[in-house]
């Protein structure tokens, strides 16, 4: 899943990045409340994670506007724990669930999870190409009738790759996303985990990640 987090401390946003990318979910991060705004109007994500008190708009503001233009992605405010005010407006304004500061990381990786099945978003619907298919809520995936074993960081890399069919990415952009730094171009690590993918797919699921010579990876794009 694709989380953007919208909190201006980053000791936190930096903490809670770590933390959610242990648990195979791909994240932004913004610290301004305009610049979160328009993030996600016009990018697509699983879910938003928005402090309340934010330079700029802050989360209260961001959730009402998003709702206003009827954007159903599921929202998790951080609060502060004597704001129980906020934590009432923002659950009128549509907000989906909210957390308290401090809070486990694990916390939180459990409720964007558990917003985003009972959401029923569009992104998060089955994902398919060929005879490769992945469920992002259940993080299962299968190749033909099979089910497939992947790691974390394995499933992550894959439905990237499979959100965008026919979209070439770099592996700048495969490791931004996926690892969540910049790339190293010393480094193969994007090569080596395309290679255990295919292998684990079989020979006809291999076939659904398609080399760009000299430019990176993409999923196939399915004639129609």
């Amino acid at each position: 899943m694709k989380v953007l987090i919208v909190e201006d401390d980053p000791k936190l946003s930096g903490f809670i990045q770590k933390g959610l990318a242990a648990e195979g979910l791909v994240v932004d991060l913004c610290a301004d409340g305009d610049e979160g705004y328009a993030l996600a109007i016009t990018r697509e994500y699983d879910a938003l994670v928005l402090d309340i008190m934010l330079p700029g708009r802050d989360g209260l503001s961001i959730l009402r506007n998003l709702r206003d233009k009827s954007i159903d992605t599921p929202v998790i405010l951080l609060t502060a724990r004597s704001a129980l005010n906020e934590r009432l407006d923002g659950l009128k304004l549509g907000a989906d669930d909210y957390l308290t500061k401090p809070f486990y990381v694990e916390e939180l990786a459990a409720r964007i999870h558990a917003v985003t099945r009972r959401g029923g978003s569009q992104v998060l619907s089955l994902l398919s190409n060929g005879p490769v298919s992945i469920n992002p809520v259940t993080r299962e995936a299968k190749s033909g009738n099979e089910r497939v074993d992947l790691t974390a960081r394995e499933f992550s890399l894959l439905a990237f790759l499979m959100r965008s069919p026919g979209r070439v990415f770099s592996r700048a952009q495969i490791c931004e996303h996926v690892w969540q730094y910049h790339f190293d171009p010393s480094t193969n690590i994007v090569d080596v985990y395309v290679q255990k993918l295919r292998k684990k797919l079989g020979e006809e699921g291999a076939a659904v990640i398609e080399t760009v010579r000299g430019v990176g990876y993409r999923a196939r794009e399915e004639k129609r």
